[in-house]
């Protein structure tokens, strides 16, 4: 794959459909360099041909006698090419340069920010640059802010677990959770309630590590810094007269006892937590130091996520799992009828793999009157459980079943998952 990177010419010249684009000192340019080196050439066709293929992630891999090149594509990572060590050192000193980090710095962590143009649209990555044995790990996080744009029906919640969850952001006050690990698009699933939001007349605003993407108008988004974590601009926000606070991470007690009392004194907090699923959340505040009748308080709702991926579309053709896959995820002989058992089975659309995109699968925990009882009575996880599942509770898994029931993704998509659950 080197060559294809390396004597690709297609972005040289004046037209080009792809540029670096550097921010100094309040002004912003495009990023110089020989038109014709074989450095930035490679640079942009990877960065081209990442964001042409749907990729997230970009790693650049140092190995003893190459560079390897792998693409994030649905979560899942993919070896695309390599490059010889002496094109390697070029290519990482020119992307180290548009992330803002120094190239004379290998010793180091370094952390920045590369913003591009690629056929008129502005794109950025979020950048990490550490040194390993044989050199400089280089991954980027692409950031489209096309796709931060997905409203509520795209994310593939069931139609009336959307319908609560849409009533529950709309509320004056409390705190909303939405938990799972890296990657469960927890982030995706809070832009989208935040859209869904009238920000002309709610003052709403955002603190976040880092800031993926951009809102157009009326929200004021702050990233975090050495000098102003979480805490610090929460803190700062609460004199802002806020109605909405959208909060990237609670990650230590100070950030979870500022929020619990700006969810109980009005304001309406939506924020993120590591959990496995949205019953734990509240053992995990627990934890954390919250005492139990302000958390029983405080909640509006719960909700926990996962993403699958999804069945091509193209592909995708009726597959005879065995008996095994589906009782794996609890599908029965009385789940059946009417159920349309699909799997892809690989085209040049899905790159061979059978899939194509992601989807959620999720579980929500509303904060009615009897889990507030529950939660201040001090229930254990099985009592919690009980008493949610008589207000109409539904697991990932029972929703990850009925995605799979129709043919939307595969038994073992769902089984990987939410291996906890469907162990259990």
């Amino acid at each position: 794959m080197s060559s294809t990177f390396s004597q690709d010419t297609g972005n040289w010249g004046a037209a080009k459909r792809f540029r670096l684009i550097i921010r100094e000192q309040g002004q912003v340019r495009e990023m110089g360099g020989n038109e014709m080196s074989l450095a930035v050439g490679i640079v942009d066709n990877v960065l081209m041909d990442a964001l042409d293929s749907g990729t997230s992630d970009v790693h650049l891999q140092p190995e003893r006698d190459q560079l390897v090149i792998r693409y994030r594509q649905d979560g899942i990572l993919h070896e695309t090419g390599f490059l010889p060590p002496e094109q390697a050192q070029n290519v990482l000193a020119r992307l180290k340069l548009a992330a803002g980090m120094r190239i004379d710095e290998m010793r180091e962590p370094q952390d920045g920010r590369i913003d591009m143009e690629y056929n008129g649209r502005r794109l950025s990555a979020r950048a990490s640059c550490v040194p390993c044995l044989n050199g400089e790990k280089f991954v980027m996080r692409l950031l489209d802010p096309t796709a931060m744009k997905v409203n509520l029906e795209q994310l593939g919640m069931p139609n009336d677990v959307r319908g609560i969850w849409e009533s529950a952001i709309q509320v004056p006050y409390g705190l909303i959770l939405v938990t799972g690990p890296t990657g469960s698009g927890k982030t995706s699933t809070l832009y989208a309630s935040l859209q869904q939001l009238d920000s002309k007349k709610r003052n709403i605003v955002t603190v976040e590590d880092p800031i993926e993407y951009e809102f157009d108008h009326n929200i004021a988004q702050v990233q975090v810094t050495e000098k102003m974590a979480f805490p610090r601009v929460m803190r700062a926000f609460l004199r802002q007269d806020p109605d909405v606070m959208m909060v990237g991470e609670i990650r230590d007690p100070e950030s979870l006892a500022i929020a619990i009392q700006a969810g109980l004194t009005g304001h309406l907090v939506l924020t993120t937590l590591h959990t496995n699923n949205s019953i734990e959340a509240v053992g995990r505040m627990i934890d954390m130091g919250a005492e139990w009748y302000l958390v029983s308080g405080v909640i509006t709702a719960i909700m926990a996520q996962r993403l699958v991926r999804r069945n091509c579309q193209k592909c995708s053709e009726p597959f005879p799992y065995t008996r095994e896959d589906l009782t794996t995820i609890g599908i029965t002989a009385e789940d059946m009828p009417g159920a349309t058992l699909l799997k892809g089975k690989g085209c040049p659309d899905c790159r061979g793999t059978g899939f194509k995109g992601r989807i959620g699968v999720y579980e929500l925990l509303m904060g009615t009157r009897p889990v507030k009882q529950a939660i201040a009575d001090k229930a254990g996880y099985p009592e919690l459980l009980e008493v949610a599942r008589k207000q109409g509770f539904m697991s990932m898994l029972e929703d990850g079943k009925k995605k799979v029931l129709a043919g939307l993704t595969t038994p073992e998509e769902v089984m990987k998952a939410v291996m906890t659950q469907a162990v259990d």
